[in-house]
């Protein structure tokens, strides 16, 4: 059939129209508009998200509506807001600058994950933890013990494949439990060594221990050891998750070195007999390096009254690095495993967050944190906890859904808001189990710590902020029938940059030695995916916070650390991973701190946030012998009594030289009561270019004039020591404690060491 004139201009209109799009479209790429806090404020836009997303991609394409339209790939609009377009680089730079526009990030093809924070870091490597450049090979022949819960040894974290024979060396054991029941524990190749501990535990819990005991074996009952042990040594897993959430890959730090397990912790804590036990075992069987996720409340004892305190110091004068965690209080000076030959770790975040919105009736989408996957159906009537109140609670009490202060008859069915402040001592989801057992549909948890910790919960259940939380009050205030929906968890990337520092995570100064600064460096510990025990609730992988997670962490790069540089003592290791550290976040930018967003100082991450890659290849590190460490007991007042019970030698305080706990050749000077002048010695020991010059860059603490002599260090062989001295002089006094660094810039590639300078001037004569 002829075409008539009609269909000549429609099939001319449409070529044009293809043009177009094809105009509009070329040399783009799809992106990701990621507009995170959802749409609020205009209430027509709420309820016409596509319409809104047209408008926006509009004025990126000269105006015109149907390129947008064409460009479109999708809206997001149920688990947070956004869409998806074909846009050019131009363009996606003027999207990420509209108002409303969290980030603009490209669709890139992705390989399977890691677990995430060792990608964060920079340690891209394969499955076998190989890093390019450096030979890791020597894994094999690093021995971690963990003092923990035990392990889980069929887990495929823990597989021994393609592994080599256990080192020769090795002298530990692995207690298998009673035979053909759930305690029966099996150790590889991988699982090298298993003990357990149980005398302390059960001589203080008495007959209740028998009940709290489900398996009397190195095997894993609460999850926690499988999951530190995993961060650090855990072998590639093509497909770990938390029901969804996190999936991808994932690895620990060092995952072809080998693992001993000592099992000192059960369900309700650790004893400290218990625990000297497996420091003791560990130090018999041959480990390296030995990594603890416990500490004790603060303040901490003194170091003779702590057992890990003395466990590590005897490790140290073993040639074992300790690795600790710094506490999760939270508060500045809260900071425990103060020992100075202990690695002592805060917590940072990495840029993935678990987000389950909420949705509020008039169409505002809020982002809370969660673990939670649950699909509610429809929206439903939301109340504050308070007005749900029961029986002697005040509505007060019941804000914080404490437990039997609700009131079954007006929770029932409903979303409840909960609150819960930085001194609550229930848990997220214990605080879930009140609100599901009044029969509630739910919940909503304001939490004021602000600590983006996602968990889990056992109702449909997001948390979220202080300011966030007000609006949603808000809300509720400004309706009759308040009706919001709680979304399903989701996994995004990049939501919020990181690292910063954990809310939770401990702070410095030094409760016990404040010439020591602590803790020493940071490392991921917010919401890290990694193995757990089935005994516990059938899981497999979970997701946990907390400075036991940033601890394995250091731990695993340690271990890596160990294989290039087996003839390392474990304060040249510590050197290596603090003087490498950054201050940095991933814009560059001064790393900040949760909740509040202020700029972190010493006191928050000790020397920075751990840099893998970097600290294989530290340059020159501060060494310090068992015997600088028995300098440092005499000059914080021991005498030859207590020095002799802990080192166990005939050495007396009365020829040492040390007269302040500052001389310690520690890679931090920490001076906490400077008069007028003050001068700190350091030594560095070359262990780069056999040829190496640095020179010292001064970034000098408020009010305080800093010199170094000489300011020029030059190293003419490796292993060469060079002695520097760092002068301190008081201008303007200043007020608390003033921070600066003092950096050494090699001539080698790369070469560049960092240490903090911590300073408060004496303003009395009293110290």
């Amino acid at each position: 059939m002829a075409s008539s004139p009609g269909r000549a201009v429609f099939f001319l209109v449409l070529f044009l129209v293809l043009l177009g799009d094809l105009h509009c479209c070329s040399g783009s790429q799809v992106y990701v508009v990621y507009m995170g806090k959802g749409l609020q404020g205009d209430s027509d836009l709420q309820h016409d998200t596509r319409r809104l997303h047209y408008q926006m991609l509009a004025a990126v394409h000269d105006g015109s509506l149907e390129k947008a339209q064409a460009s479109h790939v999708y809206t997001y609009s149920s688990g947070f807001q956004g869409f998806a377009a074909k846009l050019n680089k131009e363009q996606a730079m003027k999207l990420a600058e509209m108002p409303g526009v969290f980030s603009v990030f490209p669709n890139t093809k992705r390989r399977l994950h890691t677990t995430h924070s060792w990608d964060f870091m920079g340690l891209s490597t394969n499955a076998e933890g190989e890093v390019p450049g450096l030979s890791t090979k020597n894994q094999e022949n690093v021995i971690v013990g963990f003092i923990d819960t035990g392990i889980w040894p069929e887990s495929p974290s823990f597989s021994d494949h393609g592994m080599p024979p256990i080192p020769k060396r090795w002298r530990g054991q692995c207690q298998r439990g009673e035979a053909n029941s759930p305690s029966n524990f099996t150790c590889n190749r991988k699982i090298i060594g298993g003990r357990y501990y149980l005398n302390g535990y059960q001589t203080e819990e008495g007959d209740s221990s028998k009940n709290a005991i489900k398996f009397i074996s190195p095997r894993d009952s609460s999850g926690h050891g499988s999951h530190t042990a995993s961060i650090a040594a855990g072998r590639f897993v093509r497909n770990m998750n938390y029901g969804g959430l996190g999936t991808g890959g994932g690895r620990g730090g060092a995952p072809m070195s080998r693992i001993a397990a000592y099992k000192a912790c059960w369900d309700s804590g650790c004893y400290d007999v218990d625990i000297l036990a497996a420091f003791d075992d560990a130090i018999r069987d041959g480990v390296d390096i030995i990594s603890v996720s416990l500490g004790p409340d603060y303040p901490q004892d003194d170091y003779f009254r702590d057992a890990i305190s003395i466990g590590s110091f005897h490790a140290t004068s073993n040639g074992i690095l300790v690795v600790s965690s710094a506490g999760n209080a939270g508060r500045q000076g809260s900071a425990t495993n103060l020992a100075p030959w202990m690695l002592t770790v805060a917590a940072g975040t990495t840029d993935r967050s678990f987000v389950s919105y909420i949705r509020l009736e008039n169409g505002t989408f809020i982002m809370g944190e969660s673990l939670s996957t649950y699909h509610m159906k429809t929206s439903v009537r939301t109340i504050p906890a308070s007005e749900a109140n029961a029986g002697y609670f005040t509505p007060y009490q019941s804000s914080f859904c404490l437990d039997s202060s609700l009131n079954r008859t007006k929770a029932r069915g409903k979303i409840l808001i909960c609150r819960r402040t930085g001194g609550s001592s229930e848990s997220r989801l214990s605080t879930s189990m009140i609100v599901k057992e009044a029969g509630a549909a739910g919940m909503i948890l304001i939490d004021e710590m602000g600590d983006h910790v996602a968990t889990h919960f056992a109702v449909p259940g997001t948390a979220v902020g202080k300011e966030m939380g007000d609006k949603i009050l808000s809300y509720i205030k400004s309706t009759r029938h308040a009706s919001t929906k709680i979304l399903p968890a989701k996994t995004i990337i990049r939501l919020r940059y990181g690292p910063r520092v954990a809310a939770f995570s401990s702070r410095g100064p030094s409760s016990l030695t404040p010439e020591i600064l602590k803790p020493d460096v940071a490392a991921p510990g917010l919401n890290i995916l990694a193995a757990w025990s089935p005994a516990k609730k059938n899981m497999h992988f979970n997701i946990l916070s907390g400075t036991s997670m940033a601890c394995p962490h250091v731990t695993g790069i340690a271990a890596l650390v160990k294989s290039v540089y087996p003839s390392w003592n474990p304060s040249a290791i510590k050197s290596a991973i603090m003087t490498t550290a950054t201050v940095l976040d991933k814009k560059r930018r001064t790393i900040a701190t949760d909740p509040d967003g202020k700029a972190a100082t010493p006191f928050d991450f000790g020397s920075g946030f751990m840099d893998p890659i970097k600290a294989l290849n530290p340059g020159v590190i501060f060494d310090a012998q068992p015997e600088d460490y028995r300098s440092f007991l005499c000059a914080i007042s021991h005498d030859d009594h207590s020095l002799h019970l802990i080192t166990g030698d005939n050495g007396t305080c009365t020829h040492r030289t040390s007269s302040s706990a500052t001389a310690l050749n520690y890679p931090s000077i920490t001076i906490p009561h400077l008069k007028r002048s003050y001068s700190v010695t350091r030594t560095m020991t070359n262990v780069g270019n056999p040829r190496s010059i640095y020179r010292a860059v001064v970034s000098a603490p408020r009010g305080i004039n800093v010199t170094v002599t000489p300011e020029v260090l030059n190293f003419e062989n490796y292993g060469a020591k060079k002695t520097f001295t760092v002068s301190f002089h008081v201008n303007v006094p200043p007020r608390g404690y003033v921070f600066g660094s003092l950096s050494w810039h090699g001539n080698g590639r790369g070469a560049h060491l960092t240490m903090p300078l911590v300073v408060k001037v004496q303003t009395s004569d009293k110290a």
